[in-house]
């Protein structure tokens, strides 16, 4: 998938615009609409000069009043006509935009949604933000500043041509001379202007990504004192940015200048051809100005188009990343057709089970284990053991290379994630938190009631802090909980897992993140709350595990040792070296 500071330099890919105009098909009535409007705007455009043709040529060289009130009329009635349409058009095609932007939006968030982790893994979350968004936008142009007008501009040229040909051919020449410069000038221009684009492009995404990166960590930036070096890295990229917004400029600075050039240039030779034909009676003044209006209105749409085709170059590079998305399909799909369980006993096994999140570099190595329904089993190890390995495979966030994950039995590749993830609580050592208020991030759109809520709540002691906020259960958190310690939002994560009742809980260093009386007030809670409850508890603190059923100490993705603290420390094995660092030895 691209890159959202690739260049735009993509070209015209008749495979991308294909699929991009076919999200016109559910708006088709819409289309025929501003293509009608566009097909009135363009006969009042040629018609106009024909009018002033004819009534300069008869009512006004004959002196014919109620002559020229009918050409006059014609000539409003034109003139209304033109007005109407391009309203109509412009207010049908951004409409058609708009629509097309809230579809393809809606499609994008709702793919997102199915991806697996090991997507987001790979992109960044500002990347994936930029194709909802910006990505989103730009493609907009093809529908509200692109095909339809491209069209309307290649037809009038098209037909301004043909209308002054089929007037006065010799003269007609003569107009149109100034054409293969013009042409070759918006060739130019545009290679100019894409450069210039492209560049442009580059920078602000650099600006973007200092600033979204450095304003985050504004923190650290004033603890190390990096404000100036920081200002001077910016500065350079800034400067960046502006010189490469000013080679866009110079090349529009250049070439609108050179077609008004051209275009004078080519006004003065109808202006002496025109003359000469009119002094030797050969030619009429009515037929003369109209090739004069004709001449005027065709560099307008040389103009346009030349702006319209970087437009077109942007939106097919958008269209190549938001499709790269699109095209993205999740990994996790459920093997075969038999339903789910009716009920879930809550029995966890892993049985001899390989995975890797990156080719050739193992993260378990035939790991098994079996936690019982109603039974508390802690795993434990170093750093980078795989612990945390184990969550993601049995939430299928990922599935293993090789092996079983089941539950209650069945393979959890037969499941649906979604049945799945309903029966499972989990909270994590990094706790996410909405900006809604303390109940929805309890009850995170499931039909769970208040009582249930603050029940949970209590059962947490996570109360004790509500309770002393200005609006309770209702006061709105701000952006990941901003206005909460990391403790309290902890309390929140148990809590809005037990408020589920699942028929398993799973705790990645649930307590890793409090202070020791938050611990305690935890502790006091599991005791009580898992009882019955399958859990998997995973620790590197090894005071949070001791009262586990079964201890599972991983070591470099394999299980070493299996068995209840006691035991494993009596057998001076891993697990007892693991907690000698933690505690003082113990007694002998």
């Amino acid at each position: 998938m691209s890159h959202p500071e690739e260049d735009d330099a993509r070209g015209l890919d008749r495979r991308l615009l294909a699929r991009s105009l076919h999200y016109l098909k559910p708006h088709v009535r819409l289309v025929a609409t501003s293509g009608a409007f566009v097909l009135l705007l363009l006969a009042s455009e040629l018609v106009l000069p024909l009018i002033v043709r004819h009534a300069i040529d008869g009512p006004i060289a004959h002196g014919d009043r109620n002559g020229l009130l009918w050409w006059l009329g014609a000539f409003a009635a034109a003139t209304l006509a033109q007005s109407v349409a391009r309203i109509a058009e412009a207010w049908c095609t951004n409409l058609l935009g708009q629509r097309i932007v809230l579809d393809l939006r809606d499609e994008l968030y709702r793919h997102l949604q199915g991806l697996t982790l090991s997507f987001f893994d790979r992109n960044p979350v500002g990347r994936l933000v930029t194709r909802v968004t910006n990505d989103v936008e730009a493609l907009k142009e093809l529908f509200t500043s692109g095909f339809i007008s491209a069209a309307y501009e290649i037809l009038l040229m098209a037909g301004i041509c043909a209308m002054m040909v089929a007037i006065e051919p010799r003269l007609a020449l003569v107009s149109l001379s100034a054409v293969p410069v013009l042409v070759a000038a918006a060739l130019l221009f545009r290679k100019a202007a894409r450069d210039g684009y492209r560049a442009m492009r580059k920078g602000l995404a650099a600006v973007n990504a200092f600033l979204q990166e450095n304003v985050s960590g504004m923190r650290i930036v004033q603890l190390f004192r990096r404000q100036k070096r920081n200002a001077e890295a910016f500065a350079r990229l800034n400067q960046e940015y502006r010189d490469a917004a000013m080679q866009a400029l110079r090349a529009y600075a250049l070439f609108f200048p050179t077609v008004e050039v051209v275009s004078t240039l080519a006004t003065g030779a109808i202006l002496w051809y025109g003359g000469l034909r009119i002094a030797e009676d050969t030619l009429t003044f009515g037929t003369f100005l109209a090739f004069w209006y004709y001449a005027q209105k065709f560099t307008h749409p040389l103009e346009h188009l030349s702006e319209r085709y970087n437009l077109l170059q942007s939106a097919m590079a958008a269209a190549e990343r938001i499709f790269g998305v699109l095209d993205t399909r999740g990994e996790i799909a459920v093997q075969g057709t038999e339903p789910p369980p009716a009920a879930v006993r809550g029995e966890v096994s892993f049985e001899e089970v390989d995975f890797s999140y990156v080719p050739g570099v193992p993260v378990l190595k035939k790991v098994s284990f079996r936690a019982a329904p109603g039974e508390r089993v802690a795993i434990v190890g170093a750093t980078g053991a795989g612990k945390s390995t184990v969550v993601n495979l049995l939430l299928r966030f990922y599935d293993a290379g090789s092996g079983r994950v089941a539950v209650d039995g069945r393979d959890v590749r037969t499941l649906n994630p979604t049945w799945l993830r309903a029966h499972v609580g989990l909270v994590l050592q990094d706790v996410f938190l909405f900006s809604g208020s303390v109940a929805d991030n309890i009850r995170m759109g499931a039909e769970i009631g208040r009582e249930r809520i603050e029940a949970a709540c209590r059962a947490v002691h996570a109360d004790r802090f509500i309770e002393r906020m200005e609006r309770g259960y209702d006061t709105p958190l701000g952006e990941r909980g901003s206005r909460l310690s990391a403790g309290e939002r902890q309390l929140l994560s148990f809590a809005r897992a037990l408020a589920a009742d699942p028929a398993m809980l799973l705790l990645d260093e649930a307590t890793s993140s409090v202070d020791s009386t938050t611990e305690a007030l935890i502790q006091d809670a599991l005791e009580r709350l898992l009882a019955g409850r399958t859990s998997i508890v995973i620790a590197h603190r090894l005071s949070t595990v001791q009262n586990a059923d079964r201890i599972v100490v991983l070591h470099h993705g394999e299980v070493r040792e299996t068995g209840r603290h006691v035991d494993l420390l009596a057998a001076r094995g891993l697990y007892w070296r693991l907690y000698t660092t933690q505690f003082s030895p113990p007694a002998k």
